[in-house]
């Protein structure tokens, strides 16, 4: 049997505050998800020069594209609300690049305490756009990120002893960490990791596999296998690793209504934080260069509407359905029955179906999806 999360979006709205987080949360419990996450970002994917209403419906409701909630503070005030629903919560994920790990470490026991045991620490090296212009360096961000991952694992087995712990980026000078575990336990670590070193650290450190940027089962399968042999390397059972999936999912009541989500300005869009090797693969090249490394180096709020209008005039619907799950209810359960069939256990959607220009057809993509993620947890 699959389990279930859902990413909510974390993001200012016009109307009140949390009106996105009760929608998800009302969501979640419809599609009887395990788990609610929300994303670490002060910058997001999408430009704000085309989140406006002829192009984002749903941009009369929440204008601002990089209005961008802090995850912690909300998955606090999500705890104080989750005592019926019981939701596990995670960040998707945690940027180790201007996070200290200490403090990432401090936050992540403090929700799990104040959750009751139901938080997970989900932990990626972060993006340019969040770390770049606020003045951090970027130059290392895969090294940073594997010290900042074996830094929370020697504060959490500290027991409240002094740390002392020679590091490139982080060193410990008698650091105490006195967070106790909540009734024996931690927050498991989920590691969003695609190349090969994240994915050793991820067999040797992480309790789940958290990838975001997967071309297709047959990638995911192969992936997979590294990280278990990673873990087997350093002594761990390869089992214990949860293998999950956070991937964009497009759900409409027909295919011609998928096309027509597709075919829209912020979809296309969107195309444009994937890396230049995933555009080459469908015979195009990348607008931002040959060598562009996708949402890592991803700057949106660079980008002006008369320049993402030109660039997404060669993106193909090809590029768009790569690396995400789109169509029917019907047609979902049959894509994500192929990953099922490769590995994945553990299915986390960041649902984009109202990225369309129609405010009314954007909220009505709720009810297609709600049918296939109840069907997917059958599988």
């Amino acid at each position: 049997m699959i389990r279930t999360g859902l990413v909510d979006f974390g993001m200012h709205t016009r109307f009140s505050p949390d009106l996105l987080m009760r929608n998800s949360r009302t969501l979640a419990a419809l599609i009887g998800a395990e788990s609610l996450w929300t994303p670490d970002h002060l910058i997001n994917v999408i430009p704000q020069s085309i989140f406006v209403p002829r192009y984002v419906g749903v941009s009369r409701i929440a204008p601002r594209a990089h209005a961008c909630y802090e995850p912690w503070t909300e998955l606090g005030y999500l705890a104080a609300r989750n005592r019926l629903s019981r939701l596990l919560l995670g960040v998707s994920v945690t940027d180790a690049g201007r996070r200290h790990p200490a403090v990432t470490a401090q936050a992540a026991m403090t929700l799990h305490h104040l959750s009751r045991g139901r938080a997970i620490l989900g932990i990626g090296v972060g993006e340019r756009e969040n770390n770049e212009p606020y003045g951090v360096d970027w130059s290392r961000p895969v090294a940073r990120f594997v010290d900042a991952l074996a830094t929370v694992r020697a504060l959490w087995n500290s027991g409240g002893a002094p740390v002392n712990r020679e590091s490139e980026f982080f060193p410990l000078r008698d650091a105490v960490f006195d967070l106790p575990p909540y009734k024996g336990t931690r927050p498991p670590i989920w590691v969003a990791s695609h190349g090969p070193r994240m994915l050793r650290a991820t067999g040797r450190y992480a309790d789940g596999w958290y990838p975001a940027f997967i071309r297709d089962p047959v990638e995911y399968e192969r992936k997979l296998e590294l990280v278990r042999a990673a873990a087997s390397d350093a002594g761990r059972d390869p089992s214990t690793i949860v293998p999950a999936l956070n991937l964009p999912i497009v759900v409409a009541r027909s295919e011609d209504a998928v096309d027509e989500i597709l075919d829209g300005v912020a979809a296309k869009a969107m195309a444009l934080a994937l890396p230049a090797t995933d555009w080459s693969a469908h015979g195009v090249r990348h607008p931002l260069g040959d060598d562009f490394a996708g949402a890592q180096d991803f700057l949106p709020q660079t980008l002006d509407e008369a320049t993402v209008l030109r660039h997404v005039e060669t993106v193909p619907t090809s590029l768009l359905r790569s690396g995400a799950i789109m169509g029917t209810p019907e047609s979902v359960v049959d894509q994500v029955a192929e990953w099922r069939d490769r590995g994945m256990r553990y299915f986390v959607p960041l649902d984009v179906s109202s990225l369309q220009p129609s405010l009314r057809r954007g909220l009505a993509s709720t009810k297609p999806l709600v049918k296939a993620m109840r069907a997917i947890k059958r599988l």
